[in-house]
């Protein structure tokens, strides 16, 4: 359910909120991993805490001028920071793409699917997308994982469409259509 006095979704788990500069560290501790920056587009390897704070101080901005949603993944109950989320607006075409990601201690437990519902339907009921869209990594097939479990549908693959780390990646979209 998302609070927009918070700017706040909540889960049944979780709580996706924006990000501040307060959460740099915990951004910076999670990203900082090989693992992590290689199933992502935009998260570098080694990762620092300079890079972290010039981020989050872009969020606020897109967010008021609804270009982009990004959110913390954090645990209902204690806070701890797991990863992050976001999900773009084209007013154009009135739909959104979406990207996840979290750190490794908290992979296989079903946060990244549960993030992924919050955000699908932030998009579809706040936001009144015609359609969300979702890409990743053919090498990394847990995060194809996570979107079918979201109830998203394979669109198709993309051959060698982006360029990481000195290689050519496949990239398999995912997509669902609003069925309001």
């Amino acid at each position: 359910m998302y609070d927009p006095t918070n700017k706040t979704i909540t889960t049944e788990r979780l709580i996706l909120k924006t990000f501040r500069l307060s959460d740099v560290a915990d951004i910076t501790r999670v990203c900082d991993n090989y693992n992590v920056s290689k199933s992502t587009l935009f998260i570098p390897y080694p990762y620092d805490s300079d890079y972290a704070a010039a981020w989050v101080s872009t969020l606020e901005e897109s967010f008021a001028n609804s270009r982009s949603y990004d959110f913390a993944i954090t645990d209902k109950n204690t806070g701890e920071f797991y990863g992050g989320i976001s999900i773009s607006h084209n007013a154009e075409d009135n739909n959104g793409e979406f990207g996840f990601w979290l750190g490794e201690p908290y992979w296989g437990k079903g946060y990244a699917t549960e993030a992924a519902r919050a955000i699908i339907d932030f998009g579809f009921t706040v936001k009144k997308f015609h359609k969300v869209y979702a890409r990743h990594f053919e090498s990394n097939p847990a995060s194809g994982k996570v979107l079918q479990n979201a109830g998203m549908k394979q669109e198709g693959l993309f051959l060698e469409h982006i360029l990481k780390d000195d290689k050519y990646e496949n990239v398999v979209q995912y997509g669902l259509i609003n069925p309001n």
